[in-house]
């Protein structure tokens, strides 16, 4: 039930950089092999709000790319839902917690990247609607629980494709290194890095968008069809990933900022692949340029095939890269690292 009053609920949950192990956080391979994944979140945001609505009647709201929809209080209706995240939140969350009963409320959203921008955006926006419903309906869930519910009804309820680091990495927040393991097991191990290694790599980083945010569903299942295939391509170089996830941590934990930059180099050869879409000929472009201009290494976050691209460069020359790179077209920044995961709160109407 509806705690106290007519409060208003706010909600976030931070967006990701993927340093290695992106894809083995997939079925099946996790669930035959294990997967790890090596992640830090970043001071971009997924957005919820919620609040009573005024007309007895269901609004769902995202900002960031103009779409409002309104539906009767019927949990049903809901199903035709184009803000499938918001809808499948709410219909989960109703059914789950809310005794099966609708609620009349409106739920928006925005969040600080565009869709498809390989940063977890999707994920991160299912984390920070279900902690905002934690807190609306007094529930005792903790981070594995916001984490896993968001899993289950971006996965599962909706059906839509991917992998479980993202949902993890924005329920938890800080540097991770996170196993996922048969069974539905995961397990969040958060990194103590010393703050001088993080803020020489956070000093060493830029992150790119490429201008195309691309949709991941087929270059993840050509992923999960790969590993299907004994020694085939896409299997090895899962198992490679697996392995620089390993050896990632242990250069991070070590300050070895020049043998990740190798490790991320080795990774993205082999994310290439694991699918015929990871690269592009824009891709190949942005790296040649940066390449050119300092860049000791990059990687496209996420599944691949536009979104950000992140880059490691010796801090004295991140500047320059950054202005060549936007100067081919891209839009390039620097980026810095947040420690704090979900999290969210109350205000009085």
């Amino acid at each position: 039930m509806i705690a106290q009053t007519a409060a208003h609920v706010r909600a976030r949950a931070p967006l990701r950089l993927g340093l290695a192990g992106g894809g083995t956080d997939l079925s099946p391979y996790c669930d035959r092999f294990g997967g790890a994944v090596l992640n830090i979140t970043i001071n971009r945001h997924a957005y919820a709000f919620i609040e009573p609505s005024a007309d007895g009647r269901v609004h769902l709201v995202a900002r960031d790319i103009n779409l409002r929809e309104s539906f009767d209080c019927d949990l049903d209706a809901l199903a035709a839902a184009r803000l499938a995240i918001h809808a499948g939140v709410y219909r989960r969350m109703c059914r789950m917690f809310g005794g099966g009963r609708p609620l009349a409320l409106t739920i928006s959203s925005y969040v600080d990247a565009p869709p498809g921008s390989g940063l977890g955006s999707s994920s991160a926006l299912g984390v920070a609607l279900v902690e905002a419903f934690r807190t609306l309906l007094g529930l005792p869930l903790g981070l594995y629980d916001v984490a896993h519910q968001a899993f289950e009804i971006e996965r599962i309820d909706l059906a839509l494709a991917g992998g479980k680091q993202d949902q993890y990495a924005a329920a938890f927040g800080g540097a991770n290194f996170i196993e996922f393991l048969a069974g539905d097991r995961v397990i969040v191990n958060p990194l103590r890095v010393p703050r001088g290694v993080m803020n020489e790599l956070e000093a060493s980083l830029v992150t790119c968008f490429t201008g195309v945010s691309r949709r991941s569903e087929q270059i993840i299942e050509e992923q999960q069809r790969g590993m299907d295939t004994p020694a085939g391509p896409a299997l090895e170089g899962l198992h490679q990933l697996k392995r620089d996830a390993l050896e990632m941590k242990q250069m991070l934990l070590r300050g070895g900022i020049r043998g990740m930059a190798e490790i991320l180099n080795r990774s993205w050869i082999a994310k290439k692949g694991t699918a015929s879409g990871v690269s592009s000929e824009l891709i190949e472009q942005l790296f040649a340029v940066a390449t050119a201009n300092g860049a000791m290494a990059g990687k496209v976050s996420g599944a691949g095939g536009g979104g950000f691209i992140m880059f490691l460069v010796p801090p004295e020359q991140r500047l320059h890269l950054i202005q060549a790179l936007n100067a081919a077209g891209a839009t390039a920044s620097a980026v810095h690292f947040t420690e704090q995961g979900a999290e969210s709160w109350s205000v009085s109407s």
